[in-house]
């Protein structure tokens, strides 16, 4: 009898030990879950949200595209048009220096327009790419922050970050919030790593008129004052070139939302960093080439 003990004992002890084990196994592994979980909802927004740029990239160059066929067209037009008048002259047994003259200025002309099509091209999808980068690494340097106070998008090739001004400021002030900072910190990484970009500063604001005082009179003053302050804090904690920055006040007058809400005041009270569009490339393009 004794010996049905000793043996029952050890047996029942390892069940049991055996069982605290699997429960303790069991809550890991369900909290491993809800961690991959997260993850994988977090990835999937992620890639929404690429696949939303993505696709609007793709319209704006379909849009091109399609002007630069018409382009083609044209000069494959132009092309078989001079090509007929050459076969048709080389049947006549004189051809003036006038005629020649003028013929082969044509064909340089249509060799000139078919290289300002291919030069236009090349220059619009090297700046959609461009833009495209610049958004996916604002982006990642932001990392996971609530849509509703800082927004970053490309609209007709110009790229805007938008920033809440309860992520910036106080209610009514223009001084800085550690918290904006750490974000203007951020923007300003991405920005610093490309010092030929341009970029302006607008301060918004809703249409509560501002009660004024000392320093601020309306809401005029308040918007531009946000503005410099974002500009200074860039300049001065940031390092970056000051020769590449504006500031600029919108005041009320440039709404994104409806102000007869609260949740529409609150979308219009931002500071919208504007990337400033390298126009000189294009303009050169456009310059009478002698």
């Amino acid at each position: 009898m004794r010996s049905h003990l000793l043996l029952i004992i050890p047996v029942s002890m390892a069940l049991l030990f055996g069982s605290c084990v699997s429960k303790k196994v069991l809550k890991g592994e369900q909290l491993r879950y809800v961690e991959l979980q997260t993850q994988h909802t977090k990835l999937q927004e992620e890639l929404k949200t690429c696949n939303d740029l993505t696709i609007e990239n793709a319209r704006k160059k379909a849009l091109l595209d399609a002007e630069i066929e018409n382009l083609k067209k044209q000069v494959d037009f132009l092309k078989e048009n001079n090509n007929q008048a050459l076969k048709q002259l080389e049947s006549l047994s004189v051809i003036s220096g006038s005629q020649a003259e003028s013929i082969k200025k044509s064909l340089d002309n249509i060799g000139a327009k078919d290289a300002y099509i291919q030069d236009l091209q090349s220059a619009l999808n090297r700046k959609d790419s461009l833009n495209l980068a610049l958004v996916t690494n604002l982006k990642g340097a932001i990392g996971n922050m609530d849509d509703k106070d800082i927004n970053i998008k490309v609209d007709k090739g110009v790229v805007y970050i938008d920033i809440s001004d309860k992520l910036l400021f106080k209610s009514g002030s223009y001084e800085i919030t550690d918290r904006a900072k750490e974000v203007l910190g951020k923007v300003a990484l991405v920005l610093k790593n490309q010092p030929e970009i341009e970029f302006m500063v607008e301060g918004h604001t809703d249409n509560v008129a501002f009660k004024g005082g000392a320093a601020l009179l309306d809401n005029w003053d308040l918007s531009v004052k946000r503005a410099t302050t974002v500009v200074r804090v860039l300049q001065n904690q940031y390092g970056l070139d000051p020769a590449h920055m504006a500031a600029a006040g919108r005041s009320e007058y440039k709404p994104v939302a409806d102000n007869t809400t609260t949740e529409g005041k609150a979308a219009n009270r931002r500071t919208r960093i504007v990337i400033l569009p390298q126009l000189d490339q294009f303009f050169k393009l456009l310059e009478t080439k002698k």
